[in-house]
């Protein structure tokens, strides 16, 4: 019987994750009427999209890898972009997570309760790296939203008894529009494809049924992803360009002959841990469970991203009891699966730096388990004698509060880094608040504002980060170490160094100059130095050199 005290309590618990909720949505709506600053979204996914507006529609750009890669999310940046209201791509990027989270509570309100659902959808938003993908104009909450669909989608069915084909078909639809996202997706549709022929078979007893389910899941998949697929294998020969190259007999360049470095795949990643970091084969070996306690913003050793401990310290506790227990089986087989295949694969690119980003599609499943945990204890508390249970309900609130306090903590201080409000209340002009985030920003105003509508502008050492050039631009070898080399290895010569200078196809350099010297001097002999530069002040004029940068004009040859 429901008590009047109960009623209350349940009341207190809604009301107060509600605002809780309401409040860090808040703070996102507040970062996110800032311009966009994030570096990936300054390389690529609002870069390809304004490059393309810029071009008058889409063309292939060839120096770029990632031009290649599915772009369901970053198609939706261009209509902000046509508007020139590019703020808005980062609402576009939070309404995935919202999105999600809203998958969450629907998942957990009707498998527990509403205050279930809420707790889900505050865990997963509160998360450090959902709040800063929350902020910027990325596609990792897109991935998540539409793999979190398919998954839950794919449960559905099978509560259904496999009967109701439609949530099935849905289930595959949201595959095909995660793997039109983003490659990771791969895994996922590699995991889904065999586990629905396995659990099929399994509950039913019926294998050719579990195959003919399977193939249905992944031939709809296949079919919404394909447009991505087709447009690569026209471009390039290679459907998952720039993946499997080797296999595709693709040269490790790409079609623009810019390849990338990633590191010397001799030495081994172990060892490059090692070598970097000090780290033992124990330490990197537990880097899955690491990124947990460990994540760091902006640092290639900590894995670019803030994750919360209290995902995989509840978790376990979900199995307390053996309620909803295929669901917890196969949300936790699908979440080991998923966090090893990245490890292994990323590791073998040198990129496990960016894996908290990477494992984002697990973030869901974790925070639906993390919330069963804590409903668990909180039952088991309930179920002791009263003067225990007082002392279990303060021990319980208090870990829990003092656990989520990294995502308060963590939230503050990433408002702090970008202090939004001058700029929101006019303080500071658009101009300002990106030169304070972004160094590079006034060379490129000054080529914006100097140079010709048709002038087309040459990166070095930019890190790709274009996005604000209203010129067209290109990019050379590993941000512009091919370029470099290959004028020094020129340098003898002044025809050939004028030569291999404009085979760039630009009219403008814009160079980062420390990086861009000190790459000179750590490679090259003095001479050869000083014969480079000599070269390059006769063949071209510098015409900007503030803050680090430098603008060259290209003097064409006589």
């Amino acid at each position: 019987m429901v008590t009047n005290r109960s009623r209350i309590q349940h009341h207190l618990f809604v009301t107060i994750l509600c605002i809780a909720i309401l409040i860090l949505l808040l703070i996102e709506i507040i970062l996110n009427l800032t311009p966009p600053i994030a570096r990936d979204a300054l390389i690529h996914h609002l870069a390809i999209p304004k490059l393309w507006l810029k071009n008058g529609g889409f063309y292939e750009i060839k120096w770029a890898d990632f031009s290649y890669y599915p772009m369901n999310v970053d198609l939706l940046y261009i209509i902000p972009l046509y508007f020139n209201k590019d703020f808005i791509a980062n609402f576009i990027h939070m309404s995935f997570g919202i999105g999600t989270a809203l998958l969450i509570y629907h998942y957990l309100n009707n498998k527990i309760s509403r205050i279930a659902g809420l707790l889900g959808i505050l865990v997963f938003i509160s998360t450090p790296i959902v709040v800063r993908l929350s902020t910027q104009a990325y596609v990792d909450l897109g991935l998540t939203f539409f793999t979190t669909a398919s998954i839950l989608a794919f449960i559905r069915y099978r509560d259904g008894e496999f009967k109701e084909f439609k949530w099935l078909f849905l289930s595959s639809v949201a595959m095909g529009l995660a793997l039109g996202t983003k490659y990771n997706a791969l895994i996922v549709w590699f995991f889904l494809s065999l586990a629905i022929v396995f659990v099929y078979s399994r509950d039913t007893k019926k294998q050719w049924k579990a195959i003919k389910c399977g193939f249905i899941f992944f031939l709809i998949s296949l079919l919404i992803f394909s447009p991505w697929l087709i447009k690569n294998i026209i471009l390039t020969g290679n459907p998952l360009y720039p993946l499997f190259k080797g296999i595709f007999n693709i040269s490790s360049a790409s079609p623009g002959g810019t390849g990338s470095i990633s590191g010397d795949t001799s030495i081994g990643f172990f060892k490059m841990r090692e070598m970097l970091y000090g780290e033992n084969f124990w330490e990197t070996l537990l880097i899955p469970l690491r990124i947990f306690f460990q994540g760091q913003d902006n640092s290639v050793r900590y894995f670019d991203g803030v994750l919360n401990s209290v995902l995989i310290i509840l978790s376990p506790f979900a199995f307390m009891n053996k309620s909803f227990y295929r669901d917890k089986l196969f949300f936790i087989s699908f979440t080991i699966f998923f966090i090893l295949t990245v490890f292994f694969l990323e590791q073998k690119a040198f990129s496990i730096e960016q894996i908290v980003r990477y494992i984002l599609p697990v973030i869901p499943l974790l925070s639906i388990l993390t919330v069963m945990g804590l409903v668990n204890i909180w039952n088991w508390a309930m179920n002791t004698s009263i003067p225990i249970r007082n002392v279990l309900t303060a021990v319980l609130f208090t870990i829990f509060i003092v656990i989520m306090s990294k995502n308060i903590f963590y939230i503050k201080n990433y408002y702090h880094n970008i202090s939004p409000m001058s700029y929101i209340l006019g303080i500071e002009s658009k101009d300002e608040f990106i030169t304070r985030h972004i160094s590079s920003y006034p060379a490129i105003k000054y080529i914006n504002t100097n140079t010709p509508d048709n002038a087309r502008i040459r990166l070095v050492f930019l890190a790709g980060r274009g996005y604000y050039l209203d010129r067209i631009y290109s990019e050379g070898a590993s941000y512009g170490i091919g370029d470099v080399s290959g004028l020094a290895a020129n340098s003898q010569e002044d025809r050939s160094f004028q030569a291999y200078l404009h085979s760039f196809g630009c009219t403008h350099l814009l160079v980062r100059t420390d990086l861009y010297l000190k790459y000179l001097h750590d490679n090259y002999p003095l001479e050869t130095v000083n014969q480079f530069l000599q070269r390059m002040n006769k063949a071209t004029e510098m015409i900007y050199n503030a803050n680090g940068y430098a603008v060259y004009r290209l003097i064409p040859p006589r």
